[in-house]
């Protein structure tokens, strides 16, 4: 990034950019260096639970923490697919940090789009982003699970708005640079918006509550808010329950870029599983497994699958970047697609493996158990499903 320009109001989004990459490619060109330094400390942090602290660093200083910062702020202006592509390598070195990375990288994206932030507090984070690594997430979800309107509470008092609640599953909550908390008003008629909270405010708390099967890492801990304050300008789409959902194009981004970081999970496994059959000769063999057409044979099945899901995902962010006008609604369908070719890829490298696999010695159990956390941060499945059943069904009939 090369500027602190105020916001002005734009319709286009990072696609609109224009067309000198070069600073993308400069950016994806630091991507083998950041993965290696990535895998490196993954095994360590996964073990213990801390936070990848050295791996956000590298991140930002590749310049990839702020990939999607758009053109009109000096960032280069990322698309959807080149989105992807980044959180993809950065999945095949720590699933962990991909994640953190991508929740930056869609508030960026989502700011160059709708310039929803209020102008000195997007500034503010341009800063600190040339400064250091600057982490952003939205903080929605709440231990009593979904309600209708969020359990955190807005109190006005005077033109500011206090915060009182909690938060879970808050990824990266002990190193975020701001907090977009999504709350309701203490009203009699309440509304909903999202209050932007610097980490480190008055009446910010974290709760090291998590301790999950996978992405260990990100540090999914609670985030207590005991009267945090927010300015009246650092409050963005504050309306009527339900009327400020994420829109198409903004779910689009979402799933497709936290799918390309179980991707590279997925991808990750299969690297694994190439070394391990080249290296591996059993007692009553005298060559590699790798010499076993079974073995070559599944192995070929599991690249196979990998290869259809990662077509699909780039596929459709290049629909998405292009404008196709249908491309959004399916990035549900192929969210869950891909999800659950890596879930299965990884359970096939397991299977091809025996018993290494489940070793602590090796990565490949932990690739697992970070495939299994992805339904923890997309809609149910089922939601998909029946709104694919319900187009069929609903729709006109065809005969034939």
């Amino acid at each position: 990034m090369t500027s602190t320009a105020a916001p002005t109001a734009h319709p286009a989004g990072p696609a609109a950019a224009p067309e000198d990459r070069t600073e993308v490619a400069e950016a994806l060109a630091r991507l083998p260096r950041v993965v290696d330094l990535l895998a490196a400390r993954a095994e360590e942090h996964d073990r213990d639970g801390t936070f990848p602290y050295q791996g956000v660093e590298a991140v930002h200083e590749a310049g990839l923490l702020t990939l999607t910062v758009g053109r009109r702020y000096g960032g280069p202006g990322a698309t959807l697919a080149e989105t992807c592509r980044a959180l993809a390598e950065l999945g095949r070195g720590d699933a962990s940090v991909a994640l953190l990375t991508a929740h930056t990288l869609l508030h960026h994206a989502d700011q160059a789009r709708t310039g929803a932030w209020p102008v000195a507090g997007y500034r503010r984070l341009l800063t600190e982003s040339r400064r250091g690594p600057a982490l952003v997430t939205t903080l929605d979800a709440e231990p009593g699970g979904p309600a209708p309107l969020p359990a955190t509470v807005a109190r006005r008092e005077g033109d500011d708005w206090f915060l009182t609640g909690r938060k879970a599953d808050c990824a990266g909550a002990e190193a975020l640079a701001w907090m977009a908390v999504r709350a309701r008003t203490e009203e009699p008629v309440p509304r909903v918006g999202t209050f932007l909270v610097r980490g480190d405010s008055p009446g910010v708390e974290i709760d090291p509550t998590a301790d999950q099967l996978g992405l260990r890492a990100s540090a999914g801990h609670e985030v207590v808010l005991d009267g945090a304050r927010v300015a009246p300008e650092a409050v963005i789409r504050l309306g009527a329950p339900g009327s400020a959902l994420p829109d198409d194009l903004a779910r689009a981004w979402r799933d497709l870029a936290l799918s390309a970081v179980f991707l590279g999970v997925g991808r990750a496994a299969q690297d694994w599983l190439v070394g391990f059959l080249r290296r591996r000769t059993p007692a009553n063999l005298s060559e590699p497994l790798a010499t076993l057409p079974r073995h070559r044979a599944a192995l070929g099945e599991l690249a196979a699958s990998l290869i259809g899901a990662g077509e699909l995902l780039h596929g459709l962010a290049a629909a998405v970047d292009r404008g196709e006008t249908t491309a959004p609604a399916r990035a549900g369908t192929v969210r869950l697609l891909v999800n659950r070719t890596v879930t299965g890829a990884v359970q096939q490298a397991l299977t091809i493996s025996g018993s290494p696999g489940l070793s602590r010695r090796h990565p490949l159990e932990r690739f697992l158990r970070d495939a299994l956390s992805a339904p923890a941060h997309f809609p149910p499945d089922e939601a998909v499903l029946e709104g694919l059943a319900r187009t069929l069904l609903d729709g006109p009939a065809r005969r034939g």
